[in-house]
């Protein structure tokens, strides 16, 4: 993260949004779901993943979709940066087959050596970590011919780069973190600078013409010759 992020500062929002009622519900009561974009049965799913033995979701959130795959015979690690959600997904899904751990991304990264066939994060850590430090960690914990899948909403017109957020709009305590949004194209340039040696990046319209879309970007590194 770059100097402007505050780790304990940023733990405390995601804690805030962990012990809201409607994530609460989502983790205890809901059933894994897979699904890259924030429309209910619209888009791609793990399909973009290929065949994953192990995977690892940055950013997990609630552990659904962590929870989707271990379903299915993949061996899954979930990281999130709030000890709290990393709780109750434990509670959740760990009985399951899931690992959740409790760490900030790229500390996760430089200090474990693990690899992994698939990496991926829906609306999660890429979205708010500097891709400029995080994509080559992803590239180095990556086997070879494993991939980086990703999703979050698309850049907002003539906006680029870090962007601020508050929680829970304009009153109350300031709470706030950083997103990364770019374009398809920014966002392939990074790959490939990073190590990656094939890209697709686009924009899935909504199912609504004129709603939001969904940015979703999916990335391999080179195979063993």
């Amino acid at each position: 993260m770059p100097t402007h992020h505050n780790i304990d500062h940023e733990r405390e929002l995601w804690d805030t949004y962990a012990q809201s009622q409607s994530v609460k519900d989502k983790v205890l009561d809901a059933d894994p779901v897979f699904c890259w974009t924030q429309y209910v049965g619209h888009g791609p799913g793990p399909e973009l993943l290929g065949f994953p033995g192990t995977a690892l979701e940055i950013g997990c959130g609630t552990g659904r979709a962590l929870a989707y795959l271990a379903q299915r015979g993949v061996k899954t690690t979930g990281i999130d940066l709030s000890p709290v959600m990393i709780e109750q997904t434990t509670e959740r899904w760990g009985p399951g087959g899931s690992r959740f751990v409790c760490a900030e991304v790229m500390e996760h990264l430089r200090s474990n050596t693990e690899t992994y066939d698939a990496i991926y994060s829906i609306f999660g850590a890429v979205w708010f970590t500097d891709p400029d430090e995080l994509l080559p960690l992803i590239a180095q914990r990556l086997n070879p011919g494993g991939v980086l899948v990703f999703s979050h909403p698309p850049a907002i017109p003539g906006t680029s780069g870090a962007q601020g957020m508050y929680k829970g709009g304009f009153a109350g305590k300031a709470m706030y973190t950083y997103r990364y949004s770019y374009t398809p194209a920014a966002w392939k340039a990074r790959l490939l600078s990073a190590g990656f040696t094939e890209v697709d990046a686009q924009v899935l319209d909504a199912p609504t013409p004129g709603h939001i879309g969904t940015l979703i970007v999916r990335a391999d590194v080179a195979r063993l010759p």
